[in-house]
């Protein structure tokens, strides 16, 4: 059998930002449509800046003075016509000329919000002339080629996963089958739900798949050619556990037995049964043990 199991997970973007200003302004540029590819570092909006390009026009014209005049100084002190601290003076109102030209070109920088990274711009929730503030969500950009799988899986199955596992899934309301490869997991089970949540990836080339979609994995963990499969209907759950019953020389008999993953019709038995061992599959609810019956043996 292919040991397996199926979960439910979630699709992710590979990369999602919600796009805010980092000061707050008013909006003088839009440069996206909505729904469209855009390129890392491509300008996306604009936030009025010309009182900061006066400040910055103004505090360079000083800074130009100031390095004229600490280099006049440096040359009279080198032939010993001004004092050290007249010269450290002007070399000093130079310095801090430059420090402030360095945090006007920051918050320059500041009023252009570019694309981090490439991907799909969503929908726009500002227009040209609004005043924003960081806080203001002005759109979503995600990167969904390719798209991220988030699901948790039981803890006892922790030790099959590894990067590089490969899972097939489908996505709610399609039957085509999809492919992904596991790419980490959390280092630790989550204590109250004992799962590890696990993250695959997976090729959208045609960006068919859409973040926050559900999606049934077929999670394969390991391949088991001597693996003894119970059908569903065969198993009789317990408080403790679950036994079937077998039939041996005319009698149905109990055996307690462990299972292990499933799939749509049939259970692992990991201990209790041997290969070959006869079970009853029907009327199994009004079986004793040492019950005497009769069967017909199904194909």
């Amino acid at each position: 059998m292919d040991n397996k199991i199926e979960i439910i997970g979630t699709i992710l973007s590979n990369e999602k930002v919600d796009l805010r200003s980092e000061v707050s302004g008013r909006v003088t540029g839009i440069h996206f449509k909505e729904d469209a590819k855009v390129s890392k570092g491509t300008l996306l909006v604009k936030i009025f800046d010309e009182e900061l390009r006066a400040q910055y026009k103004k505090i360079k014209l000083q800074q130009e003075l100031a390095n004229r005049e600490e280099e006049r100084k440096r040359k009279l002190l080198e032939i010993g016509g001004i004092s050290q601290e007249e010269y450290d003076i002007a070399s000093n109102q130079a310095s801090t000329l430059h420090a402030d030209l360095d945090l006007l070109s920051a918050q320059l920088r500041k009023t252009e919000i570019k694309a981090p990274f490439n991907g799909i711009i969503g929908l726009r929730y500002v227009s040209e002339g609004e005043i924003v503030s960081p806080t203001t969500v002005i759109a979503s950009l995600q990167q969904i080629d390719p798209i991220k799988l988030e699901f948790d899986i039981p803890e006892k199955y922790g030790a099959f996963i590894k990067k590089g596992s490969d899972i097939k899934f489908t996505v709610t309301g399609s039957d085509k089958i999809y492919k992904g490869t596991v790419y980490a997991a959390e280092p630790m089970v989550d204590v109250a739900t004992r799962t590890l949540k696990v993250r695959a990836r997976s090729s959208n080339e045609d960006f068919s798949l859409r973040p926050g979609s559900f999606i049934k994995i077929d999670l394969l963990l390991q391949k088991d050619a001597q693996a003894i499969m119970a059908p569903t209907q065969s198993i009789v759950p317990m408080q403790n556990g679950s036994k079937v019953f077998i039939y041996k020389q005319g009698y149905a008999i109990s055996k307690i037995v462990k299972t292990g993953v499933r799939n749509d019709s049939a259970i692992q038995i990991t201990d209790g049964l041997n290969a070959g061992d006869t079970l009853i599959t029907s009327g199994i609810m009004q079986l004793k043990d040492s019950l005497k019956v009769n069967i017909t043996l199904s194909k």
